[in-house]
């Protein structure tokens, strides 16, 4: 292990030289990226000091209880020695989970889109709870959330939704949410009391750069039109909402958010460069698919990935067959034991595939 941490030294001691260079900051693109990798190694470089001092403190305390002759020192020793023991195996995992190749992706911030399926009104309010769970995550994280457009359900919640997220390893927390969410409850519409099921469909879209997709304005159709729903009068006369057409790919992206018309083509400029962006992803995943199945991809948007059970207060989520007991919280936000297990199972799969050691 020591070996493949005095490389990680060394790239790190490369990159904490690179990026004090002017030719380097003046590049945007690899100034970024060299920074997001100073971070990573960083906290690599970190635990490498740990583990040499662990090492170290084991070697020590051998030397001292074979030794023995100081009686007061050997008892020291062994109890530096069981410390040592006792962390040394948790810190070896720690680094083989740290030392698995990141997806460069998992950096980015996201657009969140989620839209009602299949259960008419009541798929609308379900699709409104989603959107309300991930803000209240995303809250929890410290992430900042900001609506870029929406389309509101008659009876409440929405028929789609579209938001950004912005913070820290968003899309690598984040994208295993990408699917289609399943609810079974009685509705809010429904007078006998029956239970009904109903769906909403996440997707989750890492954020382009500029860098990362460059649009020709020559391939973009620009229409403006009026928004609708809640903003006052100005928001409902002024042509201020901007539809985008991308004639090559035929994708649209629209944001009526704000009152400018400017910030919104700003806005809609950056949901269709993401989506042109995770065009060409979905392309790779199925590429990589042929190569490697991940229990938690995704890659398929059709899969049906989680199911909420009012009745019995329970979420499954059926790629992973892990079942949690306290829906109020999570619809309230507390998703971090369901994702955290998420995670450790890619980066399970991720460490078998690797072979790091």
């Amino acid at each position: 292990m020591l070996d493949r941490l005095q490389y990680v030294k060394q790239r790190f001691d490369e990159i904490s030289d690179l990026i004090i260079q002017p030719d380097v900051i003046a590049d945007q693109k690899r100034y970024v990226q060299l920074n997001k990798e100073y971070k990573d190694l960083k906290a690599l470089v970190d635990k490498r000091e740990e583990y040499i001092n662990i090492v170290g403190n084991i070697s020590e305390a051998n030397e001292i209880i074979a030794d023995g002759s100081d009686a007061e020192m050997v008892e020291m020793a062994k109890m530096q020695l069981d410390e040592a023991k006792d962390r040394l195996p948790v810190l070896e995992e720690e680094i083989k989970f740290m030392l698995i190749p990141k997806d460069p992706e998992d950096a980015k911030n996201v657009m969140v889109e989620i839209r009602a399926g299949t259960g008419g009104d009541e798929a609308s309010i379900f699709a409104g709870d989603l959107y309300r769970m991930y803000t209240k995550y995303c809250d929890s994280k410290g992430w900042r959330t900001s609506v870029v457009d929406l389309n509101e359900g008659t009876s409440g919640g929405f028929k789609e939704v579209i938001f950004e997220v912005t913070g820290e390893d968003v899309y690598g927390t984040l994208k295993y949410e990408a699917g289609v969410h399943r609810v079974q409850r009685v509705p809010q519409t429904e007078t006998q009391g029956r239970v009904h099921t109903s769906a909403a469909t996440v997707m989750v879209l890492p954020e382009a750069e500029e860098f990362d997709v460059q649009i020709d304005m020559n391939d973009v159709r620009v229409d403006f039109f009026c928004s609708s729903g809640p903003g006052g009068q100005s928001v409902n006369t002024t042509k201020s909402a901007v539809r985008l057409t991308h004639i090559p790919t035929g994708l649209v992206a629209q944001c009526q958010d704000q009152k400018s018309q400017h910030k919104n083509k700003d806005k809609a400029l950056e949901v269709l460069r993401s989506r042109l962006y995770e065009q060409e992803l979905a392309k790779k995943e199925a590429e990589d698919a042929t190569k490697r199945t991940s229990q938690v991809s995704s890659g398929d948007r059709s899969a049906k990935i989680r199911t909420y059970n009012y009745a019995q207060g329970r979420i499954t989520d059926h790629r992973i067959g892990l079942s949690i007991f306290d829906l109020d919280g999570f619809m309230n936000g507390n998703l971090h034991k369901m994702i955290d297990e998420l995670q450790l199972v890619a980066n399970t799969e991720k460490l078998k595939e690797s072979e790091v050691f």
